[in-house]
């Protein structure tokens, strides 16, 4: 089985700073990449950013305040988030996209999420 479990969520101050972690676990044989998404109340879920070998990649609304980064050799990924707003209030869900064997195809995983509030 595979587990992301992110952490680093919490109550901030608008203006804050917020590092998100999530680390991958389990039967793992390759991750081709990993993203993290935020679900606000009432809202749809929504891609913030993601990352694979090749770079990384942001929704042009996060893009400046939020940086994206991984640790390969810890099958990790990071969400450093930054002049934090209150309409940043969500849950930020980690999600991957990776192998469990070399035999089968790339397969979707999500984390339970961590809640970050933002207070104005």
């Amino acid at each position: 089985q595979v587990q992301l479990v992110e952490s680093g969520g919490g109550l901030e101050q608008a203006g804050g700073s917020l590092r998100l972690s999530c680390v991958a676990s389990g039967r793992i044989f390759s991750i081709n990449s990993m993203a993290w998404y935020r679900q606000a109340p009432g809202k749809q879920r929504e891609r913030i950013a993601g990352i694979t070998s090749g770079g990384t990649d942001y929704a042009d609304s996060q893009k400046g305040r939020f940086i994206i980064s991984g640790d390969t050799a810890k099958n990790m990924v990071y969400l450093q988030m930054n002049s934090l707003k209150p309409e940043d209030t969500a849950v930020y869900y980690c999600y991957a996209v990776l192998r469990t064997t070399i035999l089968q195809d790339p397969s979707p995983y999500w984390g339970q999420g961590t809640q970050v509030t933002v207070s104005s």
